[in-house]
């Protein structure tokens, strides 16, 4: 037994449709993915995975195998194989778990380049026609692809977003491996609200009162004045009550923090973030990329430096727009941006436009007043094209002990669950900031989607907690 798998069951429980692959041809395959297919051209490999669809021309079969990495086209001559092995193939539903044996040829016309001429298969479970895999290449609505999202993910436009989503992760990590940053892992369950009480997951914490994290930032804070540059990615929760096509309820968060960093120091740094996830992406999910139907000359565009204006820019901006009838609302100095507004400022630029400089007043305790203008945060929002909206929010936090306590106690917030936090300000305090950028609504604009629910494998949404 291997992880409570027993290898004997392979070959020995499954149906026999046509299990025993001839000795001869099956020591000689390799076994490979789909993704890899094209560094065997000419040879015979073995893959392993599902069938995606199947279709049928005289005497001709051409099934379409996936097998999580891609999808390749099987081309099936009744003449060139046994019959068992014709008959197997024809017989197969959609989602049947196979294992194919074929040589691999080229061809231009091919979906990725290359077709696979099948010499047999081995079929480990052949779904039924009377339980049908019920996501068909029909139209479903979104509601009944949310409750067979377990299903749904094997979509080729849904695995692709999720290779591209793991890709965003994988490149976010190691654009601050890479410049010396280190990764701290703050807790998820704490003692006190980050930015507000009234967005909280409650948790009973044996006798005490806790919740889900709604941002690691206030730890990572710590560990910054312990190692300088530090970052931290998980998950974390907002319990508002929101059914916009931005919110989860449940999201992931990657959030850098560094010692002495100034405002400008923080854009320089969300700047250089993004451009480096979407030329990774560019770079190495083109492909996933296109399958998703993104128009890749968009992001092309993606590279610094971006779009820099102020709060009060924004605001005439927006006030000039419901002037001119672009806009419904008239937007008030002293509000904060909703959706609407970021959409249309953000659908102005080619690039991600950064908005800094925000009222103290519609932002979090924690962030530093402008010495120039005390009324201002230190702060920045940044807005991707296309309308997508916010994707990364940061500051410069506030370095006064005196002041960050005066904050606390205007917010009403419990200071003995803040005691600690005081204390980086009471040892050695310097000037520091940081910025949190969330995964799904990054891949959503990278990606190119309406909405996103398809961002993450198992989204949980103000209505959705299964599956």
């Amino acid at each position: 037994m291997i992880g409570g798998f027993n290898k004997g069951l392979l070959k020995a429980d499954f149906p026999k449709v046509h299990q025993d692959m001839h000795s001869s041809t099956a020591t000689q395959s390799a076994v490979t993915t789909i993704a890899e297919i094209g560094s065997h051209e000419g040879q015979t490999v073995t893959i392993r995975g599902w069938l995606y669809n199947l279709r049928e021309s005289g005497k001709l079969l051409f099934p379409i195998f996936r097998d999580g990495s891609g999808q390749i086209q099987g081309v099936v001559p009744k003449s060139a194989v046994p019959l068992e092995v014709f008959d197997a193939i024809r017989g197969l539903t959609q989602e049947s778990s196979v294992i194919v044996e074929g040589k691999v040829r080229a061809d231009k016309r091919a979906p990725g380049g290359y077709e696979l001429d099948v010499a047999n298969v081995q079929v480990l479970q052949r779904v039924s026609e009377d339980d049908p895999y019920p996501i068909t290449p029909k139209e479903h609505g979104v509601d009944f692809l949310m409750e067979h999202r377990h299903l749904w993910v094997r979509s080729p436009r849904q695995a692709s977003i999720l290779r591209v989503r793991a890709e965003i992760i994988k490149a976010a990590r190691d654009f601050f491996d890479e410049r010396g940053f280190t990764l701290t892992d703050p807790p998820i369950i704490t003692p006190a609200a980050c930015e507000g009480t009234t967005t909280l997951f409650p948790v009973d914490y044996f006798d005490e009162q806790a919740y889900l994290t709604q941002s690691g930032q206030l730890y990572i804070e710590a560990t910054a004045m312990a190692l300088g540059k530090v970052y931290s990615f998980g998950p974390t929760f907002r319990a508002e009550k929101s059914k916009t096509r931005r919110h989860l309820t449940e999201f992931w968060m990657v959030e850098p923090e560094v010692a002495y960093a100034t405002l400008d120091d923080l854009m320089d740094l969300a700047e250089g973030l993004i451009s480096f996830l979407v030329k990774r992406c560019l770079e190495r999910r083109r492909s996933d990329l296109q399958t998703i139907g993104r128009d890749v000359s968009r992001l092309e565009k993606i590279e610094p430096p971006f779009p820099r204006i102020t709060y009060d820019e924004a605001v005439q901006k927006l006030q000039e727009a419901h002037a001119n009838g672009n806009i419904e609302n008239r937007f008030e100095w002293g509000g904060d941006l909703g959706s609407p507004d970021e959409t249309y400022l953000s659908s102005q630029y080619e690039k991600p436009l950064m908005i800094h400089r925000y009222p103290a007043t519609v932002k979090a305790f924690y962030m530093e007043p402008d010495p120039q203008r005390p009324e201002l945060a230190l702060c920045v929002d940044v807005l991707a094209p296309e309308g997508y909206g916010e994707i990364i929010g940061g500051s410069q936090r506030m370095a006064s002990h005196e002041l960050l306590l005066q904050r606390i106690k205007e917010h009403n917030l419990p200071e003995s669950a803040f005691q600690w936090y005081l204390d980086l300000r009471k040892y050695g305090s310097v000037p520091h900031g940081g910025f949190g950028m969330g995964i799904e609504r990054a891949v959503a604009w990278i990606c190119g989607l309406e909405h996103v629910r398809e961002t993450i494998p198992f989204p949980r949404m103000l209505y959705r907690l299964y599956p």
